[in-house]
């Protein structure tokens, strides 16, 4: 006779056993009933013998109470974006840099000389035999999982890459995630990425049983998606149809096999779901032929069909077969293809830049459009001032949305389209791309349409409307005395990368501007509890709940405080770069032009915005305001980057500019040892570029330093100079 240990033990086999089959193989062997038989016998098993229960167990699927908030989880291994290419053109170029940048380097070619012709390896990648793993790019929700000894300890969102969301919980009620994976060989610790996604079939009854419910209808899958997974009840997102494939990997601590594709096959065979569409092609011909064969197979849309559509000779909404269920169909939404190179040597190899890996690229789908009527054009007033002008649309569906408004851009963009109050047009979404008009069909003009013109008047707060010369875009000059600007300005200083208040959001800004109980940011730090307990939808501990993330965020970094100001052209990274450089705010705010242009990638421009901003005598008091002691915002000053220690390094004072492909080594490593000479590494050429080097097909810097007569070095040169940094080496023209 089994001991109740031993019991509890096969049913777990034999329950995971099975949801594999159902779940991930989709090969079901037994029916439901008898499934829902075994569930229940290890269900009373467990409640009669709690210690029996396992993190792994099938039962523990669905999570207990619901969460107060997520907490935040650092990404080991960065989840790194995806760039993008619209056109074969830009697959092509794309292949042949995988192909220059992975090819075996020539033997002994002569310093500064052309690259000779290539041989073995690096001929055949020429010849187009780069092998890549393509897949179709799920409109889904990217997510990690971490498996330590085989068992799934963590889940989390992509965030910003970086730094994710805690959603252990709610990936743990998605039946083809499993708690423990099968087989042997498992490494001690794997992160798994994938995406997390609902099937159109799935969606549509998500939507039918809202509706008869009497609850709002998701837009689209990748929406319910989203607001499934991040429920704070897992419960809730239990009882949603969500589903997942795994497309690559993470941190990981063992053996894994050295080809992407086995990669997924090993994977796959550890019991996680891996799309069957996967296949390996070669070259760019490859990949095309690929994306053309899925997109066939894409789930086809009626974007432009209003859901009250009569019918019409082809039948109604209700007459006409689901998309989802016609034949060779996918059944879940995609936006275009993914193809990533397969070896992990040439990935290595290849590297990223910025957020994106080199080695690989989302090939997406053209646009979805749908032909609508605009029948106003307003104007809204950006963070920054910038005034930009939207079309009010007749309702349309496109992308799976119901569009109403459509982004003009800027005036000169009006002109261009001749776009006019009353005109037919062509409106195109792709993606999670803001909604824009695309053309006119000039043929459905009205007779009276006018021309629109953006007004000089700013319609929040009447201030002049400015354009500056050169610039696209016209501006409120209003500042921080606008109030759509003021709105902004606050979310923007309160978001997560800036200042990371908790529970500041949209609606709650809104009502602190409105009710004017904040005028400048500096008005937030002076709020009490029985006034925000005061507002709509806010409570005593709701109140004191932001009490605290404002104390807490009183405590930050320069970067951090910097980027929150909101100064044009001054991000995330600009704002790091000018912290690291000055060390210290008084330092940064009496920087001229000319010094603030030798932090890096801080050119003319972003000088000038920072210059301009900290001139304004209402920043200046806001700023003196977040650091009166009254409120005490602060953080800890560094000395500034050139100290003097870094002036007797040999290239102290020296700006180099890298362009075009490094056939020794990567720009990263060109860079690295650039910056441990002493010299700085700028991304633009400017009249302080000390040298420029060129690397293979070099781009458009190369073309404004010869017009600058900045001195240009070959790859060779460089690497003369690397082994005595203190020689002058000869230009491209000299060697």
């Amino acid at each position: 006779m089994q001991t109740p240990f031993e019991t509890a033990a096969a049913l777990k086999k034999t329950l995971s056993y099975h949801g594999h089959r159902y779940h991930t193989l989709d090969e079901p062997e037994i029916p439901d009933a008898e499934y829902d038989r075994l569930f229940r016998e290890l269900q009373a098993l467990e409640a009669r013998h709690p210690e029996l229960i396992t993190p792994d167990s099938p039962t523990q699927r669905v999570g207990a109470e619901p969460l107060a908030g997520f907490g935040e989880v650092p990404h080991e291994v960065p989840m790194l974006s995806l760039g993008n290419a619209f056109s074969e053109q830009e697959i092509h170029e794309f292949d042949r840099r995988v192909v220059l940048r992975t090819a075996v380097p020539p033997e002994n070619p002569e310093a500064g000389s052309e690259p000779v012709a290539l041989r073995g390896e690096k001929q055949d990648k020429i010849a187009g035999t780069v092998a890549y793993v393509a897949e179709p790019k799920i409109d889904g929700v990217a997510v990690s999982l971490r498996y330590e000894n085989g068992i799934l300890v963590r889940g989390a969102t992509r965030g910003d890459g970086t730094r994710g969301e805690d959603i252990t919980r709610n990936v743990r009620t998605i039946g083809a995630v499993p708690l423990r994976l099968f087989g042997e060989d498992i490494p001690a610790v794997l992160e798994v990425r994938g995406e997390v996604y609902m099937e159109i079939a799935a969606f549509e009854g998500l939507n039918a049983g809202q509706r008869e419910r009497g609850e709002k209808a998701f837009a689209n899958p990748r929406n319910a998606a989203a607001g499934s997974l991040r429920q704070l009840d897992p419960a809730i997102t239990a009882d949603r149809p969500l589903t997942m494939f795994c497309y690559g990997v993470g941190a990981v601590e063992g053996e894994l096999p050295d080809r992407h594709d086995r990669v997924l096959e090993r994977l796959s065979r550890w019991g996680l779901r891996v799309s069957p569409e996967i296949e390996v092609v070669h070259g760019a011909s490859g990949c095309l032929d690929y994306y053309h064969r899925i997109m066939e197979r894409r789930v086809p849309r009626t974007a432009n069909i209003p859901d009250d559509d009569p019918p019409s000779n082809s039948g109604t909404r209700a007459d006409r077969e689901p998309a989802s269920r016609q034949p060779g169909a996918l059944g879940y939404e995609i936006d275009g293809v993914v193809y990533k190179v397969n070896s992990l040597s040439d990935q290595a190899k290849l590297g990223r830049v910025a957020r994106a890996p080199r080695w690989a690229i989302a090939h997406k789908f053209p646009a979805e459009e749908a032909i609508t009527q605009i029948f106003d054009i307003q104007v809204q007033v950006g963070r920054t001032g910038a005034i930009t002008p939207v079309a009010r649309l007749k309702p349309v569906r496109v992308g799976g949305v119901t569009v109403t408004n459509a982004t003009l851009h800027n005036q000169d963009e009006v002109e261009r389209k001749d776009v006019r109050i009353g005109d037919t047009v062509v409106v195109r979404r792709a993606g999670d791309v803001i909604p824009e008009v695309a053309r006119v069909l000039p043929d459905h003009r009205l007779p009276d349409a006018a021309p629109f013109q953006i007004p000089t008047r700013c319609p929040e707060c009447r201030s002049d409307v400015v354009r500056a010369q050169g610039e696209s875009a016209a501006r409120c000059s209003g500042g921080l005395f606008c109030p759509a600007q003021r709105k902004q300005a606050v979310r923007h200083f309160a978001g997560r990368r800036a200042m990371d208040i908790e529970g500041l959001g949209e609606r709650l800004v809104e009502q602190l501007v409105d009710e004017g109980l904040v005028r400048s940011v500096a008005d937030l730090y002076r709020l009490d509890a029985p006034t925000l307990a005061g507002l709509e939808r806010m409570g005593e501990l709701s109140a004191q709940n932001l009490l605290k993330a404002l104390e807490k965020s009183k405590s930050t970094t320069l970067a951090r405080f910097l980027f929150a100001l909101g100064i044009r052209e001054v991000g995330e990274a600009t704002a790091g770069n000018l912290a690291d450089h000055f060390g210290s705010l008084e330092r940064l705010q009496s920087a001229s032009e000319e010094e603030l242009q030798q932090a890096p990638d801080v050119g003319p421009i972003v000088a000038r915005r920072i210059v301009s901003f900290f001139s304004q005598p209402h920043n200046r008091d806001i700023v003196r305001a977040l650091q009166n002691p009254q409120i005490g915002m602060h953080w800890v000053d560094t000395p500034p980057a050139v100290n003097a220690a870094e002036a007797l390094k040999p290239l102290a004072g020296q700006t180099f500019v890298i362009t075009g492909t490094l056939s020794v080594m990567t720009r990263e490593a060109a860079k690295h040892h650039l910056k441990a000479l002493g010299a700085k590494v700028s991304g633009s050429v400017s009249g302080k570029t000390t040298y420029l080097i060129a690397g293979n097909e070099p781009g458009s810097k190369f073309a404004k330093a010869e017009k600058l007569g900045i001195p240009i070095m070959t790859e060779a040169a460089f690497l003369e100079k690397l082994e005595d940094p203190r020689t002058t080496p000869k230009s491209t023209k000299e060697a």
